[in-house]
């Protein structure tokens, strides 16, 4: 995963498609445009924001099943409810075959975000990979319905990382959830995340995340995957794909153990966006997850008009 809200390093997701009364972008039948992906510090995933085939508009990562040549080939069909079941799926690759060498990226070779199309039930897992290029791991889901699968991996040789999606159903009695309200605090396991700053299309957005247990903070975060804390941001109505990393790394000599995790987001349009923040403490990883609102995008002010000092002339027309 990569850079920045440029969501990351790795850059550190997404039947019904809802719609939210939040202002998340319109689900029109294509995704909206996107700017092209902040270039600054690290923590941002490059996959915010690739080209699609043949060239034309930027798009998110996660929203195509083949992107580059390469193309994300579930061999599982579908996923299971009761007890965990093998998920597998292979990467092919232009030459048609599974991809069976990367580039690590945060300690691992390929991440798997698994979600829910109403943005519950999300997972963040690592696969293992055999030698004919199939990836593997047991999985099971907490309930029925139409999911998303993201794989956010970067081919050896290659530059630039992937993040593909497809959807995998989950058969049975579909019941959606309302997506919660957008909200400052978050619970899990008894801890508190508190989310400090606000999501601006376009631009690259300052997002403090804040930890304590039992009204104390924490200030003693273990790493996981080679940071502190990881977050994953997906865009309500089409789950376009951001990771996001946070600002610095353990082991630098200026970025603390807690309580603060700051990140860097650049979302691509207004809507609503469900954050999800992974960080490990005493041993065991936990997520927290936020709903949060991006704005309108900034505006950008019409050039002046130009002047002309030729004799009949005014502006663009001319007068005989």
């Amino acid at each position: 995963m990569r850079t920045p809200v440029k969501i990351g390093g790795y850059a550190l997701g997404l039947a019904a498609v809802f719609a939210t009364a939040l202002g998340l972008g319109h689900v029109t039948g294509e995704p909206p445009a996107v700017p092209a992906a902040h270039s600054g510090s690290a923590g941002q995933h490059d996959a915010a924001a690739v080209p699609p085939e043949g060239g034309g508009t930027h798009l998110p990562g996660g929203l195509q099943v083949t992107q580059d040549g390469y193309r994300l080939n579930p061999v599982t069909a579908a996923l299971a409810t009761g007890g965990a079941q093998p998920f597998r799926f292979q990467i092919i690759g232009p030459d048609g075959a599974p991809v069976t060498s990367y580039t690590r990226s945060h300690d691992k070779d390929l991440h798997l975000i698994v979600v829910r199309r109403d943005l519950s039930g999300f997972q963040h897992v690592h696969p293992s990979l055999d030698g004919d290029g199939t990836w593997s791991i047991p999985l099971k889901v907490a309930a029925a319905g139409q999911y998303r699968v993201f794989a956010d991996f970067q081919p050896a040789g290659r530059a630039e990382a992937l993040t593909l999606g497809v959807d995998v159903p989950a058969p049975g009695n579909y019941q959606p959830r309302t997506l919660p309200a957008a909200s400052r605090t978050a619970s899990v396991d008894g801890y508190t995340v508190t989310l400090d700053g606000d999501l601006s299309p376009g631009a690259s957005s300052e997002l403090t995340l804040s930890i304590a247990r039992d009204g104390a903070s924490v200030t003693d975060l273990q790493p996981y995957l080679g940071a502190y804390g990881h977050l994953v941001a997906l865009r309500g109505g089409d789950l376009a794909y951001l990771h996001v990393h946070p600002d610095g790394a353990p082991g630098d000599g200026r970025t603390a153990a807690g309580p603060q995790i700051r990140f860097f987001a650049e979302v691509p349009s207004a809507g609503t966006y469900r954050l999800y923040l992974d960080f490990q403490h005493d041993g065991r990883v936990h997520t927290a997850e936020f709903t949060a609102t991006a704005g309108p995008a900034p505006s950008v002010p019409p050039p002046p008009a130009e002047a002309s000092s030729a004799p009949g002339r005014h502006g663009e027309h001319t007068h005989g």
